[in-house]
């Protein structure tokens, strides 16, 4: 079945690209990328050798097609095939002995894996890299085929991914890295200790440089900085599908109005800049940009920027309704799944148990900085060392899970670009916060 319809496949990972398609969780596509690990051995994810000839993960039908011809077909980020390669040959000579294998490594985004597969569940990837906010609908629509090894990959792994990875306590796939998150970026050549506690502080700063600190409004990843830790809330209704959220609250110590006053204070402020994150870059490059909100998979650019003025720092707190206000963020994580209709069920959890394991993970961070999922790897002294992923971890605390149905998105974005302009048509700030959450509460069908 996967060699029938492979050129299917391809086809419609390319309309994809065309189309321009980025997932919201996009640091995943524009490379958010951390990293969980295990060791080659499996040890570390609780599949040794001989566990998966015989253990939980891997029944007889596997080892009975010993010497048989095993097709897979694996989905990867073009910018990580030629460590994937590597990976596929490292399992092939693993399991050298007990089938031959037909390995297809076929480009697909990971932000993109969910529309890819329910385009065509039965002719898609047997394995495949995704991000965490598309597993309730993979799972809803019987595309994941559980763990077999869980009790092991949930011991190996950070309790976070775990958690992201499951659902109703079920583990339906391998966590992979726990980076898919954002921080503050800063150059220390600007900014003490004091100015990055806070974004006053530190658009200030800014300022009197004659520099821009950038954030990207046109995402509403991004800004649900602002809304957070605010104590209003906004989330995914039990269908999966659609939104709940309170963003326009006239009540509370925080209301609607209060946060969108504030974003305007920070817009028309002239340290502030809303950039996208290839612009963040940009001005990291030129020098225009001394400091952003950003994620892990822009680490090596802007060190090479800033050399040893390079810095990271959770993100600051920042003014609304007289308060400072612990500024939010969507902590992410990427993880592998093995498809329901894979007609190599056992090989292809072998095969996904075996990229995701210890020594897997700590290659992932030393060729592509990918932060661990894999608790012996996260602990490393390398991963303590890198200021992006330690910046990271403390944000971790002030964040949460991106759930969130799709018209999230479209509304968030529409409010962000309108506030980062000024509000130009001068609407009611209380008229814009009840569109925006008509907008994201709307029906799929709206």
């Amino acid at each position: 079945m996967r060699r029938r319809l492979l050129a299917g496949i391809l086809g419609a990972v390319c309309a994809i690209a065309a189309a321009g398609c980025a997932g919201a969780g996009e640091p995943a596509a524009s490379g958010s990328a951390s990293g969980s690990e295990g060791d080659r051995s499996g040890s570390a994810s609780g599949v040794t050798g001989s566990a998966a000839a015989d253990g939980e993960g891997v029944t007889g039908s596997a080892a009975a097609g010993s010497g048989g011809v095993v097709q897979l077909t694996v989905w990867a980020e073009e910018e990580g095939h030629d460590m994937m390669e590597a990976m596929i040959e490292s399992f092939q000579a693993e399991y050298a002995g007990e089938a031959k294998f037909e390995i297809a490594l076929v480009q697909a985004s990971e932000s993109q894996a969910k529309d890819l597969l329910l385009a065509d569940v039965h002719g898609g990837a047997d394995v495949f890299a995704f991000a965490d906010d598309q597993l309730n609908q993979l799972v809803a629509a019987g595309a994941l085929d559980p763990v077999r090894n869980a009790d092991a990959v949930r011991a190996a792994n950070l309790p976070e991914t775990v958690e992201a990875a499951s659902f109703h306590d079920v583990l339906y796939a391998y966590p992979m890295t726990a980076d898919n998150g954002y921080f503050m970026y800063y150059n220390k050549a600007y900014f003490t200790e004091t100015d990055v506690a806070t974004l006053d502080g530190m658009l200030a700063a800014a300022a009197a440089a004659d520099k821009k600190l950038a954030m990207e409004w046109d995402s509403g990843w991004y800004l649900y900085t602002f809304f957070g830790n605010t104590g209003l809330v906004c989330g995914l209704n039990a269908d999966n599908v659609t939104n709940y959220c309170d963003w326009n609250s006239t009540e509370g110590p925080i209301r609607g109005v209060d946060v969108a006053e504030a974003m305007l204070a920070i817009a028309a402020h002239p340290g502030f800049s809303n950039r996208t994150d290839v612009e963040f870059v940009e001005g990291v490059q030129d020098g225009s940009v001394i400091a952003g909100m950003s994620g892990v998979w822009n680490s090596v650019e802007v060190k090479k920027a800033w050399g040893n003025n390079y810095g990271a720092v959770k993100l600051p707190t920042y003014t609304v309704a007289g308060k400072q206000v612990q500024m939010a963020s969507f902590n992410g994580y990427k993880m592998v799944g093995v498809n329901a209709y894979s007609e190599e069920p056992e090989w292809a959890h072998r095969f996904a148990d075996w990229i995701t394991n210890e020594e897997n993970q700590r290659i992932r961070f030393a060729e592509r900085r990918q932060g661990p999922s894999n608790q012996n790897a996260a602990a490393s002294a390398e991963v303590n060392a890198d200021p992006a992923l330690q910046a990271l971890i403390v944000q971790g605390q002030y964040g949460d899970l991106q759930r969130v149905g799709a018209k999230y998105w479209s509304a968030t974005q529409k409010f962000g670009l309108t506030l980062a302009a000024g509000n130009p048509d001068g609407t009611e700030l209380q008229e814009l916060m009840d569109a925006l959450v008509e907008g994201i509460t709307a029906s799929v069908t709206d």
